[in-house]
């Protein structure tokens, strides 16, 4: 477990940062990052309160958006699962406005508790591509899954879409600028759940991904590997795996920039964890 992030060189190759569907100059890049933080607060959410924002969030997107889930099994508008009573939840908040933005959450495979199977490992051996699995020959305590990583759709609809809960997002004195940094909320919450999944000691993670978002991450060296077939979970999805080490290893001088500013605000926030058990 290595908790003091890795610096590592890259060549002078153009370096590009997706942004929604769009690749950006590097020159836009280190803009934009840097203005992020001016508007988004990134932390673990450790309090009730925070807890409750993250729920909410999953809740709006999950059940009440996309309708995915149930909004019936979800009472108070919160969306809570098995898994997150031992999960490394991630929230960003807007932070002029107050409002809970988008989340994320790193499942360990092996809790203080004991172990638990990994919500991708419940899809069952039609889906996952076991041979592939059982090749990488990881420490069980090692592994997590990076999941439930959602953004509200304040921070998604553009002007003239239907209104949220808080009103048109353009009621609000946003720039243009800030504006533009809505399309980093959800690299930085994958970054964040990789900060987080690091902070913790789990070096290799799995995620139940759309097919388009792998493509999207390796532009910025970001690379998965498939780890199944493609199911319908939450959407057309497939299981991915990376190794935390070598996407940092990978990654663009501009998104690891990004990176090492969210892997501060999230070691900041973060409580002393718990050792897991085999």
């Amino acid at each position: 477990c290595i908790r003091d992030r890795p610096w590592i060189e890259s060549g002078n190759r153009q370096q590009t940062l997706p942004v929604g569907e769009t690749v950006m100059t590097q020159k836009d890049n280190k803009l934009l990052t840097e203005r992020f933080h001016e508007y988004f607060k990134l932390e673990m959410a450790l309090t009730p309160e925070q807890r409750k924002s993250v729920f909410h969030i999953r809740y709006r997107v999950y059940c009440d958006e996309f309708k995915f889930l149930n909004a019936e099994d979800n009472p108070n508008e919160q969306e809570i699962d098995e898994y997150d009573a031992y999960s490394h939840l991630c929230l960003i908040t807007h932070k002029s406005s107050g409002m809970p933005a988008a989340c994320v959450r790193v499942v360990p495979a092996v809790s203080p508790q004991g172990r638990y199977p990994l919500p991708y490992e419940k899809l069952g051996p039609e889906i996952i591509d076991q041979p592939f699995v059982d090749s990488l020959d990881l420490p069980r305590p090692s592994l997590c899954e990076i999941s439930r990583l959602a953004v509200d759709g304040a921070f998604r609809r553009r002007s003239g879409e239907a209104a949220t809960r808080f009103g048109e997002i353009d009621a609000l004195d946003i720039t243009q600028m800030e504006k533009r940094t809505f399309g980093l909320i959800a690299v930085a919450a994958f970054l964040a759940s990789a900060a987080a999944g690091g902070l913790s000691c789990h070096s290799s993670a799995f995620a139940m991904m759309e097919p388009f978002l792998p493509r999207l991450m390796r532009r910025s060296g970001i690379i998965f590997e498939r780890a199944g077939k493609d199911v319908d979970y939450h959407g057309l999805r497939a299981p991915y795996f990376i190794q935390m080490g070598s996407f940092l290893e990978s990654m663009h001088t501009d998104l690891r920039d990004f990176y090492e500013s969210i892997h501060d605000c999230i070691e900041s926030s973060m409580d002393p964890l718990p050792m897991a058990v085999e």
